[in-house]
């Protein structure tokens, strides 16, 4: 048995039959997705979560791993047993799943993209001084754009594992010379919600790891070669893995705000620059060396960001008008070449270098964030809807675990959401 990727319809690849051993050789597409959702925001709000509350949500933080295998497994399950698309499963739901998704995902990426590079132009700026940090932005994008462009998946998900395994050795690596408390750290595992505490629990088990790039991981697969049910054992796997490493990037992000900002007091900005805050404290306390390799791990994880959201997102879009608008539900071979997927690739990363210089207006700050407040309960709800009904064959329904939390996951956002909702209309 041979573990190659064979060349398929259209030059799509084709993984054939999965091997009977050494299938962790094989894991990818889930380590893209992880990259892609462990963002400089979400690394900061467990850091302020840790900061404020020590150890007490550290059970929070595994419960949320839980719930984002669960999501990103029902998402690669779909595609796998029917050989459909979220956006086809969706389609079939009616086509106020057109209107909603369609609308979302061209806001989404308008502002999203002036957020990420310029949280990709922080530490280069830091590091890079003398370089103004709209330049370091504008070459962010430009380069990881020209990049998803110009490579096939196989060198995208190699690129992403570089991201990843940086990022791994960095924060783990600082979690460990801050020498955390593990008795503490054990009795962190025990639910409990310390006063004031709610929002970021929520936050901590629902946030970290979970975006729009979701939905992306059916895709990842079906780009890696794993195409029908047979792979079905590999993706789970695949996912599971991952989803532990994003669980250790997020204890340990935890354990450095217990052990270094929650002893001492010490507040962060909100957002990515509490990276920076951060890095002034390391600074301040192991020297110049260890700030530099922090830095070039906040860096990492900005740039997996960007990487996997131009690629994830773009393949999306790329099928939302190959179903919703151009009607098409036969193949979908070449999605990364097509002109759909180019189109949002410069819409990711031209048209949001306005708002690097002129900030983001109000009204696309609440229009942005109310969708984007609704994605999640969105994924979650049609999610169970999908894999509990005839499209899907018997055998890959969901069984009353997967039911049980994609359950979870569904009320989990839909709290969140109505949290959201609130701030955007209080100004919070």
């Amino acid at each position: 048995m041979t573990d190659a990727t064979q060349v398929g319809e259209g030059n799509a690849p084709d993984a054939g039959v999965p091997p009977t051993s050494g299938r962790w050789k094989l894991i990818g597409p889930g380590i893209v997705a992880a990259a892609t959702g462990v963002g400089a925001g979400d690394l900061v709000a467990t850091l302020i979560a840790g900061s404020r509350f020590g150890y007490a949500l550290l059970w929070a933080a595994v419960i949320g791993c839980i719930v984002k295998i669960a999501l990103a497994e029902g998402s690669a399950r779909y595609h796998l047993a029917t050989g459909s698309t979220m956006l086809e499963g969706w389609k079939s739901l009616g086509r106020w799943t057109s209107w909603y998704f369609g609308i979302y995902i061209i806001i989404w990426g308008f502002v999203y993209g002036a957020t990420a590079m310029s949280a990709t132009a922080l530490p280069l700026a830091a590091l890079f001084p003398a370089v103004p940090l709209w330049i370091w932005a504008i070459l962010s994008g430009v380069l990881c754009a020209t990049f998803v462009a110009l490579n096939r998946y196989e060198m995208f998900e190699n690129a992403m594992k570089v991201c990843i395994g940086i990022m791994f050795v960095v924060v783990v690596g600082v979690a460990l010379i801050v020498v955390p408390n593990v008795g503490q750290a054990l009795a962190g595992l025990i639910p409990t919600i310390p006063d004031g505490s709610v929002v970021y629990t929520l936050g901590l088990i629902g946030g970290v790891g979970g975006t729009i790039t979701m939905a992306s991981y059916g895709y990842w697969v079906n780009a890696k070669g794993w195409r029908t049910p047979e792979w079905m054992g590999v993706m789970r796997l695949d996912n599971r893995v991952s989803y532990i490493i994003t669980g250790i990037f997020v204890i340990a992000m935890l354990i450095i705000g217990a052990e270094m900002l929650y002893t001492a007091q010490i507040a962060l900005s909100s957002g990515d620059r509490g990276l920076l805050d951060l890095d002034k404290v390391l600074r301040e306390r192991f020297g110049p060396v260890v700030s530099i390799v922090f830095l070039i791990g906040f860096f990492a994880t900005a740039v997996s960001s960007i990487l996997g959201v131009w690629h994830g997102v773009s393949l999306l879009f790329a099928d939302f008008i190959r179903v919703h608008i151009k009607g098409g539900t036969g193949s979908r071979v070449g999605l990364e070449k097509s002109a759909a997927f180019k189109f949002y690739l410069f819409w990711l990363t031209i048209p949001p270098m306005t708002l690097l210089w002129f900030g983001r207006p109000f009204t696309l700050v609440i229009i942005y964030g109310a969708l984007g407040a609704f994605f999640m309960p969105f994924l979650a709800i049609t999610l169970i809807w999908l894999l509990n009904s005839a499209r899907v064959p018997k055998e890959w329904r969901s069984s009353w675990l997967s039911n049980g939390l994609l359950g979870l996951s569904a009320a989990l956002f839909i709290v969140l959401c109505i949290n959201e909702l609130v701030g955007l209309v209080s100004g919070s």
